[in-house]
């Protein structure tokens, strides 16, 4: 039988695509089937990979600061993003979060993909 879980905070890891997370409900910590809800700290200068997630979508609270994201097939797009905004990325859409401020950026980030890493896919930057 499925069980409540409460997940106290502390738990980081490393991304794939370069960013660190304090962890939250996944697969691995909560046994969650159907989604995955972290905290994303950006400090200054903080620039992931250039990725997408293959089979999921997300989406995202920027709870503090501002934050700027490239997306789209050839990252041609930019959007401007602060507290207070919600974003949502599709399935497959390349995109790459970056923060060019002076002050650290904080997202919660949730995906539809219940595991923590399992569909993102790094793009080859020489490519976009």
């Amino acid at each position: 039988m499925a069980e409540c879980r409460v997940i106290r905070g502390g738990g980081t890891y490393h991304g794939k695509q370069g960013l660190d997370y304090f962890a939250g409900v996944s697969t691995e910590s909560a046994g969650s089937k159907g989604i995955c809800m972290h905290l994303l700290e950006m400090p200054p200068g903080a620039m992931a990979k250039p990725h997408y997630h293959e089979a999921h979508e997300t989406a995202i609270f920027m709870l503090e600061g501002t934050a700027e994201f490239r997306h789209g097939p050839k990252l041609e797009h930019v959007d401007r993003v602060s507290a207070g905004d919600f974003i949502y990325i599709p399935a497959g859409v390349p995109h790459q979060p970056y923060n060019p401020t002076a002050a650290p950026a904080r997202a919660v980030i949730a995906r539809t993909d219940p595991n923590e890493q399992e569909s993102v896919v790094l793009l080859d930057e020489v490519a976009v």
